[in-house]
């Protein structure tokens, strides 16, 4: 883990307890390693988004993302 963590979208330095790696939010986290026929070849993209940002960017989905209500985290 980074010593900070920082939001991707707007750069605001997410919230952590004191002295811990614990976050006192939630994040929208993304990993994709790019694999043949991309023009990303062979690279791994990773980013974090707090849940503002992560509403701005679903908003202008064509198709919404499929959603279901967890009862266990």
């Amino acid at each position: 883990m980074r010593e900070e963590m920082i939001c991707n979208g707007c750069g605001r330095k997410l919230k952590r307890s004191n002295n811990s790696d614990i976050l006192l939010e939630d994040v929208f986290m993304a990993e994709k390693a790019w694999g043949y026929f991309s023009k990303k070849d062979m690279t791994r993209h990773r980013f974090i988004l707090c849940e503002e940002c992560y509403d701005k960017l679903i908003a202008g989905f064509a198709v919404p993302p499929d959603e279901e209500e967890v009862t266990e985290l």
